[in-house]
Formats: C-alpha cells, sequence, structure tokens
C-alpha cells in the first residue's frame, strides 16, 4: 500500500468517509455473513466479515468481488473454504494474535496480506508475521482502546506493515487524546529532504496525465482531504487554493504517496482554462494523444461551425452510428501494422465523439475497465448471432463454434451422412480452427528472452505467467522425501500404472541388430540407439498430470535414454506436486525444471545456467506450448526435434444397438472435460431415436454431476452425433477423422480393428473405457490430435530411440557391386564419387 493505515469504518459518518477515500481504499465492517448489497459509499472498498455464524457464501463473494469489492478480508475459517475460488490478490485472511499458528504454506500461498487483531502492538510479533507472509501486505488493528502513537504508526511502516484505526479514532479536527486527525496519520510517515519542509507534489488528470508541479504541507495536505479541493503551498504567499481568484478550480481525486515516502501526486479534476498560467490544461505544454482529441471534441460540443463534419456527427446519430460501423469493420480487414493504426486511429476518433456527446470521459471509461478487469466471473465472450462470419454453404448448419450456452439441457448437435452435402462432410472432420502463425508470432518474444536471458527470464516469466516468485528454476536428484508425500492409495495406483506402461513399453524395445546381406560380399545393418537428451513437458494448468509423466517417463527410461528433464508448472507456493515428483523419482529423471509454457519449451531447446539443453521434445500443453514447440524445431540454432504436432483432446465413439447408453455416454464426457476446445463426436450406427435420446439423456444427467461441469458445457455444446447406416459406413468416417481416441461400442468390436487405419489409439468392446488408457492399462495415452493420427504414431518407446545403419563390403562384394556404382555415379556426374570405387576396384586388379 502507499499509505501508512486503512479506516475501519461502517459508512455512518459520509464526511469523514469522503475525506478517506481520497487517499486509498477504506475497510466496510460488515457483522453479517453476507451484506445484501456492495458497499456503494466507498470507492473500491475492501470487506471485512468478522462473524462466522452462517456458513460461508462464496458464490455472494464472489458476486461482492464483481460488483467492486477490491478485496475480502475473511476469518481463517472462510479463507480457507475460499482459497482456489477466489484469487490470493483479492483475498486477506484475518487473524487474532493466538490463531496465527494455524495458518499452513498453503493459506499463506493462497492470500494476498493478513488482518492482525492484536491487544498490543508489539513491533516484534508483527516482525515475525511480516516475514512469515514476506511479500504480502500486513495489517495490524489493537484491539485495545487506547489510541496508538504517531511514532507507532513510523515505526510499523518501517517493517512493512500498515496501521488499522477504527472509526471512532479518527478526525478531521485537530488530534487529541482521544481521536488523531487523518492526515496526522496519512502523512506520519512521510518526509521531506527540503528544509521548508515541504513535500514535492505532481498534479495530474484523472487519467495520469501531468498538469505541473506544485508543492504541499501538511496544513494544505489536509484542507484538500476535508474539502476535496485542490489546495496547495506557495513557497512566498502560503495556502494556495487553486483557482480562488481564477476560477480554474480543482476536484481531488486521489491523493498518493510515492514508492520512498516523500512526494504527493494529487489527481484532479481540472476546471476552466486550464492548469497552468498561461492558460493551458498542462504547465508542460499542450496535451497530445487521446487527451487532446478529447479537449477538440468538448470544444466543437460547444461551438462546432454550422455545416461542418464534426456538428454533422453530434447531431446526426445515424450518421454517427454508421461510421463507427464502418470504421470497425475497416479495422477488423486491416492486416498490416500500418494499415490496423490507420484503420483504429479513424475508429477511435468517431468512439469518442459518441462518447463526448453523451458525457462520458475517458476517465468513465478507464473507470469501467477498472471495474471489469476486477470481476471474478467472466462471460463467455461470444459475439452475437449477427456478427458471427457464416459458413457459405447451401447445406444445413453445419459445425461450427456457437456461443456456449451456460444453463439448460447440455447436448450435441446431431447431423445425418445420408442427407449431407460433400461440403458438410468435410466440415463435420474439422477440429476447432488453431491460427498457428499467429500463436508461433505470440511466443517468439517469449523463447528469444529466454534464449537470449536464460534463468532470469525464465524466473520473470514464471513470475509473470505462473504468479509464482522461485529462487531457482531447476531441481536435481537426489529428490527429497517430503517432497513426494501422498495419499498411499494414490502411490499404489501410480505404482501399478508403472508395471503395466513399463511392461508394455519394454516389450517394444528395438535392441536387436537387422543384417541382410544384399548380394555376396555387401552387409548392411540397422540397430538403435537412444536419443541422449529427452525434455518431457509435464502440463499443470487446470489439472495435475502424473499420468502423462508415466507415459513419458518410462518410454525414455526403457529406451536408456541418458538425460530425463521433465518441464512443469509449479504450484501456487513454488513446489511441484508430490505425484509428479515420486514418478520422476521412479523413471530416473535427471532434472525437473519448475516452468510451464512456452518459456518451459525454449529452455529446454537451447539450455540455460541451470536447465539442461536437449534433443527432443515430448508433451502435450496448450497452444503456446505447441506453438513454441513448433518454432524451436524450426530453428538450426535449437538442434532439436519435437514428438508430434499437438490440439485439444477428442474422441469419436462408433456405437450400435448392443451399446450401453450408459457407457457410451461416460466415454464422451471422459474427453469432454478436459477443455473448452475439446471436441468428442458420436457415430450412430443405425440407432432408434429412443436409444440415440436415452444416450443424450446420460451425458446430460452425468454431466450435471461433474465438478467440471462449466468446461464440459462449453465442449459439448460444440460436439457432433453423426448418424450412419452401417457399420462399415461408421468406420470409414472414423478413418477419414482420424481421431485421437476411437472407442468401439460394437457388437463383436474386436473383429473390426483390422478395418481402421486411422487412430491414436482404439478401445475395443463396452469394458474398455478410454480412461484405462489414460492412465494404466499400459499404452501411451500422447497421442496425435488434430487429424494427424493419419501420419503419425502416438509416444512409443521407438519414440526415445533413434536407428543408425551400417554396412560392411568385403572385397569380393566391392568387386561384383562396385561397377554399378561407377556406373550410377557417372550417369550423376559425380566423378569424385565414382573414383572412391574406381580406385579401389583398380587395387583388387593389379
Amino acid at each position: 500500500m502507499s499509505f501508512p493505515f486503512l479506516p475501519l469504518v461502517t459508512g455512518e459518518s459520509q464526511g469523514l468517509l469522503d475525506a478517506l477515500n481520497r487517499i486509498g481504499p477504506v475497510i466496510i465492517s460488515s457483522e453479517k455473513s453476507a451484506p445484501a448489497l456492495a458497499p456503494t459509499s466507498a470507492d473500491h472498498p475492501y470487506l471485512i466479515f468478522q462473524s462466522t455464524t452462517n456458513p460461508v457464501d462464496l458464490d455472494h463473494l464472489v458476486q461482492l468481488l464483481n460488483e467492486g469489492i477490491e478485496k475480502l478480508i475473511l476469518p481463517l475459517s472462510w479463507a480457507k473454504e475460499a482459497i482456489g475460488v477466489i484469487p490470493a490478490e483479492r483475498l486477506v485472511v484475518l487473524l487474532d494474535g493466538a490463531n496465527v499458528s494455524a495458518v499452513s504454506d498453503s493459506i499463506r500461498n493462497g492470500v494476498s496480506g493478513v488482518l492482525l487483531k492484536t491487544a498490543s502492538l508489539d513491533l516484534d510479533f508483527v516482525t515475525s508475521i511480516s516475514q512469515f507472509f514476506a511479500g504480502s501486505p500486513i495489517y495490524v488493528l489493537s484491539t485495545s482502546s487506547a489510541l496508538p502513537a504517531l511514532s507507532t504508526v513510523r515505526q510499523l511502516q518501517g517493517i512493512g506493515a500498515n496501521l488499522v484505526l477504527p472509526e471512532d479514532q479518527l478526525t478531521l479536527g485537530p488530534s487529541s487524546d482521544t481521536h488523531l486527525n487523518v492526515t496526522d496519520v496519512y502523512l506520519a510517515s512521510v518526509v521531506s529532504d527540503r528544509k521548508d519542509g515541504l513535500f514535492p507534489t505532481i498534479v495530474s488528470t484523472e487519467t495520469g496525465h501531468s498538469l505541473g508541479l506544485v508543492y504541499s504541507s501538511r496544513e494544505s495536505v489536509n484542507e484538500s482531504i476535508v474539502s476535496g479541493k485542490g489546495v496547495y503551498q506557495s513557497r512566498k504567499h502560503g495556502l494556495w487554493r487553486k483557482g480562488e481568484t481564477s476560477g480554474a478550480t480543482q476536484d481531488v481525486v486521489s491523493i498518493r504517496l510515492d514508492c520512498d515516502c516523500d512526494s504527493l501526486e494529487f489527481r484532479v479534476v481540472q476546471h476552466g482554462a486550464g492548469f497552468c498560467h498561461l492558460n493551458r490544461q498542462s504547465c508542460f505544454g499542450e496535451a497530445s494523444g487521446l487527451p487532446a482529441l478529447e479537449n477538440v471534441l468538448s470544444s466543437r460540443l460547444q461551438n462546432a461551425p454550422e455545416g461542418s463534419y464534426t456538428h454533422r456527427l453530434f447531431n446526426d446519430p445515424a450518421l454517427l452510428r454508421s461510421k463507427i460501423m464502418e470504421e470497425a469493420d475497416e479495422l477488423c480487414t486491416a492486416e498490416t501494422r500500418e494499415e490496423v493504426a490507420f484503420e483504429a486511429a479513424d475508429l477511435l476518433y468517431f468512439a469518442l465523439t459518441k462518447c463526448t456527446a453523451a458525457g462520458v470521459t475517458i476517465a468513465d471509461i478507464e473507470k469501467s475497465l477498472e471495474l471489469k478487469s476486477k470481476r471474478i466471473t467472466r462471460r463467455p465472450g461470444n459475439a452475437k448471432p449477427q456478427f458471427v462470419t457464416k459458413e457459405k454453404t447451401t447445406a444445413a448448419p453445419a459445425p461450427s463454434n456457437p456461443a456456449p450456452p451456460t444453463s439448460g439441457i447440455i447436448s450435441m448437435s446431431t447431423y445425418d451422412l445420408a442427407t449431407s452435402s460433400p461440403e458438410q462432410y468435410s466440415l463435420l472432420l474439422r477440429r476447432p480452427v488453431l491460427n498457428s502463425n499467429q500463436m508461433i508470432d505470440n511466443v517468439k518474444p517469449i523463447v528469444n528472452e529466454v534464449r537470449d536471458r536464460g534463468d532470469q527470464a525464465l524466473l520473470d516469466f514464471t513470475a509473470k505467467f505462473d504468479r509464482v516468485k522461485i529462487d531457482y528454476t531447476v531441481i536435481f536428484p537426489p529428490f527429497a522425501p517430503e517432497t513426494m508425500v501422498m495419499d498411499s492409495k494414490v502411490r499404489d495406483a501410480i505404482n501399478v500404472a508403472y508395471s503395466n506402461i513399463w511392461k508394455f513399453h519394454k516389450a517394444q524395445t528395438s535392441n536387436s541388430v537387422l543384417t541382410v546381406e544384399t548380394m555376396p560380399g555387401v552387409k548392411c545393418s540397422r540397430f538403435a540407439r537412444p536419443i541422449t537428451r529427452v525434455g518431457l513437458y509435464i502440463p499443470g494448468g487446470t489439472a495435475i498430470l502424473p499420468s502423462t509423466a508415466l507415459m513419458l517417463g518410462i518410454p525414455a527410461q526403457v529406451a536408456g535414454c541418458k538425460e530425463i528433464v521433465f518441464a512443469t508448472p509449479p504450484r501456487s507456493d513454488g513446489s511441484i506436486s508430490p505425484e509428479v515428483m515420486y514418478v520422476a523419482k521412479l523413471v530416473g529423471a535427471t532434472a525437473i525444471l519448475k516452468a510451464g509454457g512456452a518459456q518451459a519449451v525454449a529452455a529446454l531447446a537451447y539450455g540455460t545456467e541451470t536447465v539442461p539443453k536437449v534433443d527432443k521434445i515430448f508433451g502435450p500443453g496448450n497452444q503456446w506450448v505447441t506453438a513454441a514447440k513448433m518454432l524451436v524445431q524450426n530453428d538450426t540454432d535449437a538442434l532439436v526435434s519435437i514428438d508430434m504436432p499437438a490440439g485439444p483432446s477428442e474422441v469419436l465413439v462408433i456405437a450400435d444397438k448392443t451399446s450401453n447408453p450408459a457407457f457410451v455416454a461416460s466415454d464422451l464426457l471422459s474427453q469432454a472435460e478436459h477443455g473448452v476446445d475439446s471436441q468428442v463426436v458420436l457415430v450412430a450406427v443405425d440407432l432408434t431415436e429412443e436409444h440415440l435420446s436415452e444416450i443424450e439423456a446420460e451425458v446430460n444427467k452425468q454431466a450435471l454431476l461433474l465438478e467440471r461441469v462449466d468446461i464440459v458445457r462449453v465442449s459439448i455444446s460444440k460436439s457432433n452425433i453423426v448418424k450412419v447406416a452401417t457399420v462399415d459406413e461408421g468406420i470409414a468416417f472414423s478413418n477419414d477423422y482420424a481421431p485421437e481416441h476411437l472407442i468401439l461400442h460394437l457388437e463383436n468390436a474386436s473383429e473390426k480393428v483390422s478395418q481402421i487405419d486411422n487412430a491414436g489409439s482404439i478401445f475395443v468392446g463396452p469394458y474398455t473405457p478410454e480412461s484405462c488408457g489414460d492412465y494404466a492399462s499400459g499404452t501411451n495415452h500422447t497421442l496425435p490430435t488434430n487429424g494427424y493420427a493419419r501420419q503419425f504414431s502416438g509416444v512409443n518407446t521407438l519414440s526415445f530411440q533413434k536407428h543408425i545403419t551400417s554396412q560392411e563390403i568385403t572385397e569380393e562384394g566391392l568387386g561384383g557391386l562396385g561397377p554399378y556404382v561407377v556406373t550410377l555415379a557417372d550417369c550423376e556426374g559425380l566423378q569424385a564419387h565414382a573414383n572412391a570405387v574406381r580406385i579401389r576396384l583398380s587395387t583388387m586388379s593389379s
């Protein structure tokens, strides 16, 4: 915080509250478990709950944050439930001095501060609390009725703590034995390096554009806080009430201290000609950019010449509306950097004209943006139907990305191949569109930063993207036992999965040497060698994935890779999940990189001071990870390859009349929960309407019971049911689709496997759920998506090996083979090639 205290107020003393709003957020106390509405008498207040009589209502707490509450201060019991639901930066935990010891690391890392209620202001005790919550604000509220000394405010500020004062201890009048003046407390820690004791003060507009430099005193600051008017200290004439004679008055919006507590910033609404004595808005010259445009438009609104274009815009709403729509369309079609800047400028001009006509300022727009940025819940963000680009086809509606429903029945779209046109058939094969070129452009600066700045870039990006501050980037073995503590059932499950996956992948090793004598005396061989150094990316976004660590680590171990480097995003406390740590130990990982995203891929590709460079990168990830993998594999400086292109998870289920609706629905949902961009397809083979309805009912019923129902609702809404007449027709469609996962709910399903040409992995029969392949049956779950099953295999042991060929030719063999080689070399005009054989043949003949 930029000021040394926060008042704890009820909002009853409006004059005091108005003054306090000018110097920072206030704490509004609520004795109720869920006030009916967010307080509106304070600007972005902190809301403190001190009673836990009723159960915590998390939905209502989120609503309060959406309505503009800056932070929630919750008792320990409520904070435990709110962590993970409410972002840490919006959450402060309320602690009594007696229950500080009950705070775990998860609570410490799940909040952005602590409000400590204590009977005495013991600086040593507060210091220890501040050290435990290192980097987070500490607010201290004394439960003693004794009035604290201003020196205590300074001492607390000196150790990074903020004193919280109840409303009944504050006054706008002079300090006394029972009350402290608000300004005295606010300026308690402010120092001046000037002989006259004045504070340099920057005066700026609401939007932060500088108006001028002045000086303030305690008296002038006090009058500004109380009156809400701009009052400063003239070095020659004493108190300077801005605009008292010129009429160019100021309304104070906020007063802030700088980081060193030796200067002030006043943000004001300037009235009249301007701040400068030269009748300009700013002492530093005329306004420029958007503020200048706003000034011009405000002036034109009052006195634009009759017949001028701006006058027409202000007086013809239809014309202004048309111009805004026209410029928005031109901006959407702009491609080059120059075109985008040109069209955006035009759109801003017309949009600001609309705002000026409605009395809306840039400051109003910024306030709206700020309020929106504080919302915890978000709208889906889809375009309204009239602005959605339509596919140019005369066929029935084809698969697209409609606005996902937020309520109602969770259902898929249905299409019948018998009535589908060739164009619609192609659309049914299409995956969600990813702009790979755009994503590569997005990740390139990140990759370049890591390549150039190494570990420091990794630390910076981890703090920025994962919101975790870590001191080091890599963990090396031996791994500490305490980092692998987990539920015994989870450990047993990992052990079973490890055994099965190891057995299956061990059977795939290619250790034998292939030798073929192609003609007498000419032996050709092929043998396998492990890739020396491999990087394994383990996602850690919406779910912990020790299964991916198993699927990548085991074949690397079986293949004999000498260096196995895990890369996975750290948790909020900077640690790696114990499940992933345990798998790293099982597979013999030689290093664990605590980073995710494009920055992790770059570190693996180029290496850093501590991160080992690898030769091949494996693993799934979001579109940032995928784009980074594609970028580095094409950089000759990196000399790294990747496993395969990757996209969102997908499953295709072929079901006939023998299928169990509940089984089919569960298989569809098992992939739909991965993410909103996941796609699932049900190929219904001659199913009756009743049977199909049962499957759809099961999808809705089971989905509503899932914790990730909001994700499922979106992904299912973009997924399809394809009706076909025969099994052969369904398999033909599947081969064209080339799914990542293919599940066969068919009569005599095992007999149909021979017809499958394109699939990442096949799951045969009603008792083979895709989940088993994902975790523990033995096959690998890192599979080709986006139709790449036509060209790529899933990850396997051979993915971690390379094959080297050799040949050994005897003198007899060269005598028989050599003349043919000479002939072909001469044919191609490569004389040195031919000579290498001729010289040997000549020696042999002599």
